[in-house]
């Protein structure tokens, strides 16, 4: 197996790819839900990884779209499903103020361009796969994720409100983490956020007959977000993935 932890160049179908990694121009809605920890961490069980618990047996899974428009990958859409898991380091650690450190493991990463999904798979190690979108615009923005011809999920968000700038003017690093062939990986990440809107609720989350569709229903979904936002803007860099373990 390659390590890429020390690659400053990766050839990806015939193109060379310099890291870090950057992405001028995107756009990106989320919704974040609180849901059963124990049924989170079965989920994700086979990353050897532990879901943040906070609350009374709580967990978080956040679900996004982003459209990447000028990026070093190129033009595509990606839909995530994300579980905030603890670092490797302190798996244990539970409660509010473990979520500051709390990182974002990506579950599943639908997208609809190969060359992206071979850079994300072979680089990052995240669990991409082929997928077909649906985007909606208009006053409500909604979309739905299909693979091979089954619907995985669909989201309608209700437009948020605006958030000054200069909460959201500071670049902000996030780690996410990636388990692919026995191997879990850490990648950090900066971003930079402009026309931020956010509200409480604001999105209706519909699930259909893939499997993908199942492992949400699991987690009780659909059911009300603890918050939804979008930005529309995303600059953002992201480097080489830190092996944790083989």
């Amino acid at each position: 197996m390659t390590d890429h932890t020390l690659s400053s160049q990766h050839t990806i179908a015939d193109t060379v790819l310099t890291m870090p990694v950057r992405v001028r121009t995107a756009y990106q809605h989320t919704a974040m839900f609180v849901v059963d920890a124990d049924a989170a961490q079965r989920m994700i069980d086979y990353s050897g990884l532990r879901v943040c618990r906070f609350g009374k047996g709580r967990a978080l899974v956040v679900l996004m779209l982003m459209r990447y428009e000028d990026t070093d990958l190129g033009q595509y859409y990606e839909y995530g499903t994300n579980v905030m898991v603890n670092p490797p380091e302190t798996p244990q650690a539970s409660g509010l103020r473990a979520l500051q450190s709390a990182g974002a493991f990506v579950h599943h990463l639908p997208v609809d361009q190969s060359f992206t999904l071979e850079a994300g798979r072979t680089i990052w190690g995240y669990p991409k796969v082929m997928a077909d979108f649906t985007v909606r615009k208009g006053r409500r923005f909604g979309f739905d994720v299909t693979i091979d011809g089954q619907r995985a999920v669909s989201m309608e968000f209700s437009p948020g409100l605006p958030v000054p700038s200069a909460f959201t003017s500071g670049r902000q690093v996030h780690n996410t983490y990636s388990y692919m062939d026995g191997v879990i990986r850490e990648t950090a990440g900066e971003m930079l956020l402009s026309g931020v809107r956010y509200r409480p609720g604001g999105v209706e989350v519909r699930l259909g007959d893939h499997p993908y569709a199942a492992e949400l229903a699991a987690l009780g979904l659909p059911k009300r977000a603890l918050m939804s936002s979008s930005a529309a803007n995303v600059d953002m860099t992201f480097g080489n993935a830190r092996l944790i373990s083989q």
